[in-house]
């Protein structure tokens, strides 16, 4: 599929799953490292809908996103993440033909950031509305959106813990433990059974 007949297609008629991953192929090449389709069914009448997983690279994301946007803008839903030890998953979830019955496309854009350099370009200059997503992962799992700027929390407290992720697995907590493994801490008040949060 050249780029060529991608413009054609893009602005003629729906793209098929198939098209697009390969569109994504023939841009960023390498930078496409995993890429599959589902097929799912759903209702009485067993209707099907697509469900596209791209991964990418984390330097050609942003460039990804962007790519996505000359098929049709699309409907950004949010950012989901994962903690696999040594990296963070970060899931941009999407929507082509929103809306279009029997058409709509989920695309999933999949991207992992080593935890050594937990860093991303917002995408609030492409879709504004991922503004709120993006300030989830950066309080939740402690990515820098660049470009995103800074602000207050949003989800946490104001005065959570700094360098404390809730949606990381290597988190140790707001609250030193003790030996036998219990919170302890100022506003904690140890009980028979166990330890209780002073409210």
């Amino acid at each position: 599929l050249t780029t060529k007949k991608a413009k054609v297609m893009m602005n003629m008629e729906y793209m098929k799953p198939e098209d697009i991953i390969e569109l994504f192929k023939e841009k960023f090449n390498d930078s496409v490292t995993n890429s599959k389709i589902e097929i799912k069914t759903a209702g009485l009448k067993k209707n099907s809908y697509s469900l596209i997983w791209l991964e990418i690279e984390p330097k050609d994301f942003k460039e990804a996103v962007k790519l996505l946007c000359t098929i049709q803008f699309p409907h950004f839903a949010i950012i989901s993440g994962d903690d696999f030890g040594e990296e963070i998953e970060l899931n941009y979830h999407f929507s082509l033909y929103y809306g279009e019955r029997f058409k709509e496309i989920s695309i999933n854009l999949i991207t992992l950031l080593p935890k050594k350099d937990l860093k991303i370009p917002t995408l609030t200059d492409i879709i504004p509305g991922a503004q709120t997503a993006e300030r989830e992962i950066k309080e939740m799992f402690g990515i820098k959106v660049e470009g995103l700027p800074d602000s207050p929390n949003l989800f946490l407290p104001k005065d959570f813990a700094k360098d404390t992720y809730p949606f990381r697995r290597d988190e140790k907590g707001i609250y030193p433990l003790s030996k036998n493994g219990k919170y302890v801490g100022d506003n904690i008040v140890k009980r028979e059974e166990g330890v209780k949060k002073v409210e």
